[in-house]
């Protein structure tokens, strides 16, 4: 891998050295012999680790900065590091700023509340100044907030443009509260800073606390806090490992995300979608490939898509170009799954993708119809995780999912049994998203899928439409706003 190597030693990639298993195998790889090497047996060894590498935590989880998330990047490092006379393998440096605790009172009475990541630590002490309409243009701010803790509502867009807006008036810090019951645990800005002193210290509080403390000042009464916050300093990584054969200038990217969320230990959410990208890589060193295949293990995705993000803009428009398809892996194994396949073509959701998205999507569906045998249905196409940076940047993107927070319908129930009136996954960022509520059947499925797309695009890429940089960068601008507003995607927001 040529110009890749130079691409990610330029951004400060960095190399592990472990012994190297030889490749087993010249045959080119086909679907049907790559999903044979799948096995579930493998899958559900992986997941017991990531479980163990959660519980190993103080906090019980694999958030990114803590023992549990680097004990997953290093696992995954060193297993794929193995097999280095077939890859070249990679860790990606990313800066990151960890909320760590959060201290608040308001009129002299304590609140509850979480610290923010990306936020800065620091103190705030001063009046409370609600800000309508959610705070996401900058016409929803006083002209002077100088000296003042602006208080604004999560949702619609992400809470960095929030806090830049009320810094720029002249806000000494923030304060979110949630649009949905719960706390705010693990919550980011989701945005990185574009500039030195963006953003101010911020508290994440519950919906009840914010929603009366608006009252409050509507009825004419004070609301006056302080604010106090810490944070730390860590890098984080991006794993990237790519075939040495194949051709280099062409790439079929596979992707998921290696973090939790702080309530738990996510072995669905992502473990599965990690552990399957982690086997397809391993079994398939016993092939050749005609096209160079590339897997990433993105970081901080549950704090905002941070990982894919960092990465995509560290590359320029010759190795975007390189990526004729992205292929992104997320909630494989939901206890009360559907079979997912990302609406590339519009059908559904009328939200198309790149030029390729739309075919990536009928590669799924042949995978379902014809091999696996299943039904599927679609989910809308918005950029909701590490494949939006890639529909950003005008990369033809795909990918397969089993449900997270969505009810399933009573049709979804007729077309795949669990339960209707139910979530996909119930335990969606919570604390018993563990190896126990897994659904192996599901699993076994989409880790095959898996398999499928990736030795499909490895032999050949005449189903895909051919290179076209100017009508990528077209619908890439055109697109952009639809995907960031979309309801689907906001609702992570």
């Amino acid at each position: 891998m040529k110009v890749a190597v130079a691409t990610l030693a330029a951004v400060g990639a960095t190399v592990v050295n472990c012994a190297a298993i030889e490749p087993r195998g010249n045959k080119l790889v086909t679907s049907e012999g790559l999903r044979k090497l799948i096995k579930l047996k493998a899958l559900q060894e992986k997941a017991h680790l990531f479980e163990r590498f959660a519980y190993d935590s103080p906090d019980k989880n694999r958030v990114i900065g803590s023992e549990g998330h680097q004990a997953t990047i290093d696992y995954i490092t060193k297993t794929i590091k193995k097999y280095s006379k077939y890859y070249d393998v990679y860790q990606q440096p990313m800066p990151l700023s960890i909320g760590l605790s959060a201290n608040l009172t308001v009129n002299e009475k304590e609140v509850t509340v979480d610290a923010v990541g990306l936020a800065p630590g620091g103190s705030a002490s001063g009046p409370v100044v609600a800000i309508p309409n959610l705070g996401c243009e900058e016409a929803d701010f006083p002209a002077d907030l100088s000296g003042s803790i602006a208080l604004i509502s999560r949702g619609t867009c992400v809470s960095g443009e929030k806090v830049a807006f009320a810094a720029s008036k002249g806000a000494i810090g923030v304060l979110i509260y949630n649009n949905v019951d719960g706390n705010l645990a693990g919550y980011s800005l989701q945005r990185f800073p574009e500039s030195d002193g963006e953003y101010v210290p911020t508290g994440g509080i519950t919906q009840a606390a914010g929603e009366g403390f608006v009252s409050l000042l509507a009825s004419g009464g004070s609301v006056t806090a302080e604010l106090t916050t810490s944070s730390k300093d860590v890098i984080t990584y991006n794993i990237i490992a790519q075939t040495k054969g194949g051709d280099q200038d062409n790439v079929i990217h596979v992707s998921g995300h290696s973090d939790s969320v702080a309530q738990g230990p996510g072995i669905n959410d992502n473990g599965s979608g990690s552990i399957s990208i982690l086997e397809t890589a391993i079994q398939l060193t016993q092939f050749s490939v005609k096209n160079a295949v590339r897997f990433s293990w993105w970081t901080a995705e549950e704090a905002g898509l941070l990982g894919a993000e960092f990465y995509v803009k560290s590359l320029n428009q010759t190795e975007k170009d390189k990526i004729r398809l992205l292929l992104d892996f997320d909630m494989m194994a939901s206890p009360n799954y559907a079979y997912q396949i990302y609406d590339g073509d519009g059908s559904a959701f009328n939200l198309t993708g790149p030029a390729g998205s739309a075919e990536a999507e009928a590669e799924f569906a042949y995978y379902f119809d014809k091999i696996a045998k299943v039904n599927h249905t679609e989910i809308e196409f918005d950029g909701r995780s590490d494949y939006g940076p890639f529909l950003d940047a005008g990369i033809a993107a795909g990918g397969i999912a089993c449900g997270a927070e969505g009810i399933k319908t009573q049709e979804e129930f007729e077309m795949f049994g669990g339960a209707a009136g139910v979530p996909y996954d119930v335990n969606y960022h919570e604390d018993g998203d563990t190896y126990n509520n897994l659904n192996f059947d599901a699993f076994i499925v989409m880790a095959k899928a898996i398999a499928h797309s990736t030795a499909t695009y490895a032999r050949s890429f005449d189903s895909l439409p051919p290179k076209n940089t100017t009508a990528i960068k077209a619908r890439s601008d055109a697109n952009q706003f639809k995907y960031k507003k979309s309801a689907r995607y906001l609702s992570m927001i």
